[in-house]
């Protein structure tokens, strides 16, 4: 039997009623005429479109059927079922079997039996379960209700009588069983209009167990971004701060602006208070974060110097922004004001500012504008840094004022061709005490704790920074042509030209700062620099195949370039050229020093090759090895500046020790590198790094990455001890949606620094050793975890612990050693408990 499509108002159904007789789809025209004398003509949303294999209108009843298949469209909202019946007389439209109702959100509504009004906004619905697909922060998101009976109201409120709720997938062997959780509940209301879902008499189930009851709860519907209310808990345990929960509630005050509070109510402590405010404009962003206490036991903290254990308020004041002023230009900031620089660590407040590395903590403010065109590039910002270690002296801490950075690239004219590129820095900053380091490293402490020298002279004493002001402008122009000749060689002259000029008004006035006058003088001075340089870069790629999909490539390469002798070497500051680095990386740089304040001069010659291979499945390997040779002139890197850069760098000698890398990656889900630094006279390892990432997916569910690295003693430089250590990080995917995960750093160097050596002395018992042996391995930091990951639901627990002198660091009398717990129900709700374990360093003392 064909099938019939009718278009009909919902409203005048009924007076399209006209006889008892059965109409089947062959009779459709007829039916299409009859309802067109009755009904008013209407057009779109309005129109009810039946599509069924057989129509039946009943007189006597008053009821028209529908059977076969059925489908009716009004006004977005379609509903489908074996057979449907209208009833006249009351107006309400019946459904049954395979009952199926789709709204225009796209919700899919299923049950045994419906009972709707004519226009399928309000009715009631047995053995319901309702299917909703919408996406979050994370991704695509499926909710699920479920109930023997619910009813519909005005199509925008939906009650479940004893319902349930969950965001699982049901298991597709056993549906019948109960989902990872699920909320019960005596009635669930979704309201459309509030976008809410209120639950009364409810109870939480895991796999069909409730472990938690709640009266009365409601949260935003999965479809809502921003809503008003309270956010999940978050608990903390801590040996400092004792047992508390944060209570955050959010406030959406209006859709580009909102406002966060989190007390948490600590036992130990008091109530630490936080508030963040968000606000989004037509060009851009900025928030505005706070928080702060009247911590109540203060001897959780050790004292001045130390820690802020003689504090009784503390607190925090952060900001950052984002704004654009058109499609190439945006300007910003990122602002942190603490009231002592343990606050943040001490009480594990959030902070944009703060970055970290292993020991290395600090807090940065900056105020930044940025532009950038199709081939130039502009910075310009300002810098306040404020360490947040027990061992920072913030007097010692620079502030920029600012640093400009500018860099423009086009094309040579005319037949010179090739690539010119300008650029230019600016750097001014301000110091209130001096930074002085001795070498060999010593104990001998400022103020009893910060280190200095006791002998201020060259070779002995380095100057890390200058009191006073110092200002420094520089600016670059180079150029550069590749051409390639008609065996393939391929030759690159170059050309540079940088200009300096410096400021230094000496502070001589506090401090140690008048030590500095053994170095550079304390008068007051301007001077200039010039470096022009040209070169010629050759290289020769020899290719040749080995086999059909596979192929092979020697490169020999060589480089030559003719400076002045660098001046003013050790008679101007070097704030931003302290780190020297001579691996496969930088052989081929023109100037190996990493900022303005140094320039390399002399005639130098760096040579090497380089061997790859590709083949088939992702294959690639490839090999370095070189060296670098000063020609003529006098060499940078064996000059004494104030830091002594490039001492003990394996380039201060007339032939540069080797370098050499070696890189292999079988496929895409595994490689290797390994690079070493080789004495130029005995080829004795000088520095080693090695490492390799791997993903044994899918034959084993196993990601891995491991690092070691091990440097020898550059006592020239202040490092009087080799340095070795091993990073190995690792994920392993278990069966039903387990993973494991772990990560460790191994200190192989065996000795612990003077500077921790001295705080622990400091605090216990003065000794004159100046290094202590240690196990050849200590762990000094470790993190483990397991966790379960599906679509519904992320539980993770996790094991930290922080280096060894960390405690220290942070101002505590306690070792940091954290359980972190965290369970987070998607569409629901997150909740995180932070258990603190005591141990290590107590009382503050040393971990030894």
């Amino acid at each position: 039997m064909g099938r019939g499509r009718t278009p009909v108002a919902a409203a005048a159904v009924a007076a399209a009623l006209l006889c008892t007789t059965a109409l089947h789809a062959q009779a459709q025209g007829t039916l299409n005429e009859a309802i067109a004398s009755r009904a008013p003509a209407q057009s779109g949303e309005d129109r009810l479109l039946v599509d069924a294999r057989e129509i039946v209108y009943d007189n006597d009843r008053n009821t028209i059927s529908a059977s076969g298949d059925v489908q009716l469209h009004y006004q977005g909202r379609t509903l489908q079922a074996d057979r449907v019946t209208y009833d006249r007389n009351t107006g309400r439209v019946f459904a049954e079997g395979n009952a199926r109702l789709t709204d225009p959100s796209g919700a899919v509504i299923t049950g045994d039996r419906f009972e709707l009004t004519d226009d399928f906004k309000s009715g009631f619905i047995d053995s319901l379960r309702l299917v909703q697909s919408t996406k979050d922060e994370i991704g695509p998101v499926t909710t699920r209700f479920s109930a023997p009976r619910a009813e519909r109201a005005a199509g925008e409120t939906t009650t479940f009588q004893r319902g349930t709720y969950t965001a699982c997938e049901p298991c597709k062997e056993h549906p019948e069983r109960p989902p990872l959780w699920q909320v019960k509940a005596a009635r669930i209301i979704h309201d459309n209009s509030e976008r809410t879902i209120y639950y009364e008499n409810a109870s939480l189930e895991f796999l069909g167990v409730p472990i938690a009851y709640v009266p009365y709860f409601w949260t935003p519907d999965p479809t809502v971004k921003r809503k008003s209310g309270f956010l999940a808990p978050r608990y903390v345990a801590s040996t400092s701060l004792g047992t508390g929960v944060t209570i955050p509630y959010f406030w959406a005050i209006a859709p580009n602006y909102d406002l966060t509070f989190s007390p948490t109510f600590l036992s130990r402590q008091g109530v630490l208070g936080q508030v963040e405010w968000r606000h989004r404009l037509l060009t851009g962003a900025y928030n505005i974060r706070a928080a702060g206490i009247i911590q109540q036991d203060k001897d959780a903290f050790l004292v001045s110097p130390l820690g802020a254990g003689d504090r009784e308020d503390r607190g925090s004041l952060e900001s950052s922004g984002l704004f654009h002023l058109n499609e190439r230009w945006k300007w910003g900031w990122n602002i942190a004001l603490l009231s002592d620089k343990w606050f943040l660590q001490n009480y594990h407040i959030r902070s944009e500012s703060v970055t970290s590395l292993y020991y290395f903590k600090e807090s940065i403010s900056t105020l930044y504008l940025q532009g950038q065109g199709d081939r130039s590039w502009f910075d310009l910002r300002g810098y306040y840094f404020q360490g947040l270690s027990t061992y920072d002296w913030q007097k010692q801490q620079p502030v920029v004022h600012p640093v400009l950075d500018y860099n423009k690239r086009f094309d040579g004219p005319g037949a010179l061709g090739g690539e010119i590129a300008v650029d230019m820095n600016v750097t001014s900053l301000t110091r209130e005490a001096a930074q002085f380091q001795q070498i060999p490293v010593q104990v001998e402490r400022l103020f009893g704790l910060y280190p200095t020298c006791t002998i201020f002279e060259r070779g002995v004493c380095l100057v890390r920074g200058l009191s006073g002001t110092y200002s420094r402008a520089s600016v670059g122009v180079s150029w550069r042509r590749e051409v390639i000749d008609p065996i393939g060689q391929v030759w690159t002259p170059f050309t540079y030209m940088r200009a300096d000029g410096f400021f230094l008004a000496p502070d001589t006035t506090n401090f140690q700062n008048a030590e500095i006058l053994n170095f550079i003088g304390g008068e007051d001075h301007t001077a200039t620099r010039l470096m022009p340089a040209v070169g010629l870069e050759y290289r020769f790629p020899l290719v040749a195949s080995l086999g059909e999909k596979a192929s092979q490539v020697i490169e020999p390469v060589a480089q030559l370039i003719v400076r002045p002798n660098e001046t003013r070497v050790g008679h101007v500051p070097n704030e931003d050229a302290q780190s020297l680095v001579f691996d496969d990386t930088s052989i081929l740089e023109w100037d190996k020093f990493s900022g303005y304040d140094r320039v390399e001069g002399g005639t130098r010659a760096n040579v090497g090759v380089q061997y790859t291979v590709t083949g088939e499945d992702g294959f690639y390997a490839n090999a370095l090895f070189g060296q670098s040779f000063q020609i003529a002139g006098r060499n940078s890197f064996r000059q004494f500046d104030l830091v002594n850069t490039g001492r003990d760098s394996g380039l201060e000698s007339q032939r540069s020790d080797y370098v050499s890398r070696v890189q292999v990656s079988p496929s895409n889900s595994f490689s290797f590198f390994a690079r070493g630094r080789h004495d130029q006279d005995d080829f004795g390892l000088k520095s080693f790094e090695a490492g390799t990432v791997a993903n044994f997916a899918p034959y084993v569910p196993l990601s891995a990455s491991v690092l070691y690295a091990r440097y020898a003693a550059q006592p020239e430089i202040g490092y009087d001890q080799r340095r070795e250590g091993v990073v190995a990080s690792a994920r392993w995917g278990l069966p039903q949606n387990w993973f494991l995960t772990g990560s460790v750093t191994v200190d192989l160097d065996r000795y612990i620094t003077a500077r921790n050596q001295f705080i622990a002395d400091f605090i216990n018992d003065p000794t004159t050793a100046y290094y202590r042996r240690r196990d050849p391995l200590n762990l000094n930091q470790v993190s483990l975890g397991v966790g379960y990951m599906d679509e519904c639901t992320t539980f993770s627990v996790s094991y930290i612990m922080t280096p060894r002198d960390d405690s220290l660091a942070s101002g505590e009398r306690d070792r940091n050693q954290t359980l972190l717990f965290r369970l987070e129900l998607r569409t629901l709700g997150a909740a995180t408990v932070q258990q603190q374990l005591s141990g290590g360093a107590s009382n503050g003392t040393a971990d030894r």
